[in-house]
C-alpha cells in the first residue's frame, strides 16, 4: 500500500487505536513503526485505565469517554488483551492527604466519577492485605487495566484483517510538505503518498514534528516499574497512594515517587511508580528500585518477602502543560499529533483516536478538541529536557 488514506506512525497503543478508529471510518490506514508492535513506551506500561487520577478538566472528560471505549473495542475486536473492570482504591495515611483525597473526591463526583469514600474496615473487605495503618480510602469502581502490548496487537490485527497495513522496521526520515500540505512520507527503505499523517511516536513526536519543519514540545519523563513472581491475586484493585495524584500533575525534574499496587492476569504483581526528567538517560537506578520496593511493602506488608522477577523503565511523553497533544498540526495541514499523554496514553488511547478520526471525516466530535489542540504551543518557547 504506498497510497494509503491515512498513515500512522507508530505502533503503540495510541498509534494501534487511531488505526482502528481510521479504519472502521472507512479509511486505508497504513501503519509505519521502526520497531515491532509497542516498543516504545507502550511496551514499559502497566495497563491502566484511570479516571481516579483526574482533577476535573478537558483531561477527565476524555478519560470518562476513553474508558467506556475501552470496552467498545474489547467488543469490537473480540477482545484478547485482559481488560478488566478491576476499580482503583486510592489511599491515604496523613491528616493533610486525607483531606486532599476528600475535596477530590467531592469534585469528581460532580463531574460524574463514582467515588466512593471508604473506612478501615470497609477497605479491610476490599483489600484484606492492606496495611492496617491505612484507615481510609475512595473507591473508584471505574478504573480498569488491559494488557498494554496486547491490546496494541490485537487492534493492529483487526485493522489488517479490515484492510490495513502494519509495516515495521521502516525508519521515518521525513514528512513530504508540498505549499503547507502534506503529501506522503519517506523512510529508509520507502517513499508514500499520502495526504492525511498521524503521529503516534509518543517520546519522539517531537523529532517527527520537526521532519514536517514544525515543532511539538514533547519530552520524556522516566519511570520504573516492579514485577514479582507470580503470587497469585493477593490484591484485588489497583491500589495506589494519593500521592500519585500529585506526581501526575506536578512539572518538578526531581524523583518522585509513590506506591503503586497491582496484580495481574498471570499472577504477577506489578509495583511503581516513578517520575523524573532526566532526558533518555536509560540506566538502572537501584536506588530507585528499592524506595519502590518498602513503598509497596508499606501499604501490603504481605510483599515483604515476595521475589521480584524484574524491573523495567519507560519513558512518559508529556506536554509541558500536562495536556495531551490531540489534533492538526498548527503549521502543516494533513499533520495530526496523537502524543503527550504522559502516563495516561493507555487509557485515553480510544478516545484519542475517535477525536482524531472524527476531526479527519468531519464528524461531529464527542467533545471540544480545542483544549487539545497543537496551536496552543504557537509563539512559545519550550526547552524539552
Amino acid at each position: 500500500m504506498r497510497s494509503p488514506d491515512a498513515i500512522v506512525i507508530g505502533a503503540g497503543v495510541v498509534g494501534a487505536s487511531t488505526a482502528l478508529s481510521l479504519t472502521n471510518a472507512g479509511l486505508k490506514v497504513l501503519v509505519i513503526d521502526r520497531g515491532p508492535v509497542a516498543s516504545g513506551t507502550t511496551g514499559a506500561g502497566e495497563g491502566n485505565i484511570l479516571v481516579s487520577d483526574k482533577e476535573p478538566s478537558p483531561e477527565l472528560t476524555l478519560s470518562l469517554r476513553s474508558r467506556d471505549a475501552w470496552f467498545e473495542v474489547d467488543a469490537d475486536i473480540g477482545g484478547g488483551f485482559e481488560l478488566e473492570a478491576k476499580g482503583g482504591v486510592v489511599v491515604s495515611r496523613s491528616e493533610k492527604g486525607i483531606a486532599d483525597l476528600k475535596r477530590l473526591a467531592a469534585l469528581q463526583r460532580a463531574d460524574g466519577i463514582d467515588a466512593q469514600e471508604v473506612d478501615a474496615s470497609q477497605l479491610q473487605k476490599l483489600e484484606p492485605h492492606l496495611s492496617k495503618t491505612v484507615e481510609f480510602g475512595v473507591l473508584y469502581p471505574q478504573d480498569a487495566q488491559c494488557q498494554p502490548m496486547l491490546a496494541a496487537a490485537q487492534m493492529l490485527r483487526a485493522v489488517r484483517k479490515r484492510g490495513g497495513v502494519f509495516v515495521q522496521g521502516e525508519n521515518v526520515v521525513k514528512i513530504d510538505v508540498v505549499d503547507g500540505y502534506v503529501v506522503g512520507l519517506t523512510s529508509d527503505k520507502n517513499k508514500y503518498s499520502c495526504p492525511i499523517v498521524v503521529n503516534a511516536t509518543g517520546t519522539w513526536a517531537g523529532e517527527i514534528a520537526k521532519l514536517a519543519g514544525s515543532n511539538l514540545p514533547i519530552m520524556p519523563r522516566r519511570g520504573f516499574i516492579l514485577v514479582t513472581a507470580p503470587v497469585g491475586k493477593i490484591v484485588n484493585h489497583k491500589v495506589y497512594d494519593a500521592d500519585y495524584v500529585a506526581n501526575v500533575a506536578s512539572g518538578d525534574a526531581d524523583l518522585q515517587s509513590s506506591a503503586v499496587v497491582e496484580s495481574t492476569a498471570s499472577g504477577t504483581m506489578l509495583i511503581g511508580a516513578s517520575r523524573e526528567r532526566v532526558g533518555f538517560q536509560n540506566d538502572l537506578d537501584v536506588s530507585i528500585l528499592r524506595k519502590l520496593a518498602r513503598q509497596a511493602i508499606s501499604l501490603f506488608p504481605i510483599l515483604e518477602n515476595t521475589q521480584l522477577l524484574r524491573a523495567y523503565r519507560g519513558f512518559r511523553p508529556y506536554a509541558p502543560d500536562h495536556l495531551p497533544v490531540i489534533g492538526e498540526d498548527a503549521n502543516v495541514k494533513g499533520l495530526w499529533h496523537a502524543a503527550g499523554h504522559e502516563g495516561a496514553g493507555i487509557g485515553l488511547a480510544p478516545a484519542t483516536g475517535e477525536l482524531i478520526t472524527a476531526q479527519i471525516i468531519g464528524r461531529q466530535t464527542f467533545m471540544d478538541p480545542a483544549p487539545f489542540s497543537p496551536a496552543r504551543f504557537q509563539g512559545v518557547n519550550h526547552v524539552a529536557s
